[in-house]
């Protein structure tokens, strides 16, 4: 049987993951307020994500540099985060 299914049936295509496109904000505390996240992101992600762009914000800050906007590139997502008052807003944005 193993011969048959070997070369007779295919295996299943491996399904493809979307990246995610949307926005959220996070608090000063890193708690998120409103979001546009698709629903089968994680929140945990998006906290996870929200709290180091505020640590990136304290740090700049504690350097004593003025940085208002934070932009990440990778291969296939882009992250830009906006510091607003102690929290954040945070766009993640496939790239095509």
């Amino acid at each position: 049987m193993a011969f048959i299914t070997r070369f007779f049936i295919k295996p299943a295509k491996p399904a493809l993951v979307q990246m995610p496109a949307g926005t959220f904000t996070v608090d000063r505390k890193g708690q998120i307020l409103s979001s546009t996240l698709p629903q089968s992101f994680p929140v945990a992600d998006a906290m996870a994500i929200g709290a180091q762009v505020l640590a990136a914000f304290r740090s700049a800050e504690r350097a004593q540099l003025k940085i208002g906007e934070l932009l990440i590139q990778y291969s296939t997502l882009t992250l830009l985060a906006r510091e607003q008052r102690g929290g954040a807003i945070v766009f993640l944005k496939p790239q095509c």
